[in-house]
């Protein structure tokens, strides 16, 4: 039992907040700052007010580092690294592409895309489409869900948390009391 709660504990303070064949996901640290072999692009998400190769970022701004580009870690604040492993499995995508109308495109690149994904309280995001992706939460909110060929859904947003989501078709309605906001960052086949 001790030794079970040890390492929940230990995992509950790894900077590690995800993994898997395509990204990993540190939070407050930045392993791949140095841009090793097993590096390959780094997306740096602020949650807070940080200071990056002397530029300061808000919560929810980004930064892109192509592969083999070096950085100093992020100073000042609360931010996540995402690490696009070099070689990956092929990426899964939806059965259709319906490009979402809501979001802002942030960084276009070989391998993934960036968007900020944005919808007020009330507003319903037409039916759309995405690949697997990366989600950073910034803000808390509730959003009911319609994907295809699945029952309704309702999640709740919490923020600074990160989740890798499978392809989906779906409709969005933004039933909380804040504004959806999401960096989201959507892997290119």
């Amino acid at each position: 039992m001790v030794t079970a709660l040890v390492a929940l504990l230990f995992l509950q303070a790894s900077p590690l907040a995800l993994e898997n064949d395509f990204v990993q996901v540190f939070k407050n640290s930045a392993p791949c700052a140095a841009a090793g072999p097993s590096c390959g692009e780094r997306i740096v998400v602020a949650l807070g007010s940080v200071e990056l190769g002397g530029q300061k970022m808000g919560r929810g701004d980004i930064r892109v580092f192509k592969t083999g580009e070096r950085y100093s870690p992020p100073q000042g604040g609360d931010y996540v690294e995402v690490v696009m492993k070099p070689v990956r499995p092929k990426v899964m995508t939806a059965s259709v592409k319906i490009p979402p109308q809501k979001n802002k495109l942030l960084y276009e690149g070989e391998r993934f895309f960036v968007f900020d994904e944005n919808l007020e309280p009330g507003d319903t995001s037409a039916r759309h489409s995405h690949n697997q992706r990366v989600v950073v939460t910034i803000n808390e909110t509730r959003l009911q869900q319609w994907p295809d060929g699945q029952p309704e859904r309702i999640r709740d947003l919490v923020p600074d948390t990160v989740a890798f989501n499978e392809p989906v078709i779906h409709v969005s309605k933004n039933v909380g009391k804040n504004p959806l906001r999401n960096i989201v960052i959507e892997l290119k086949p």
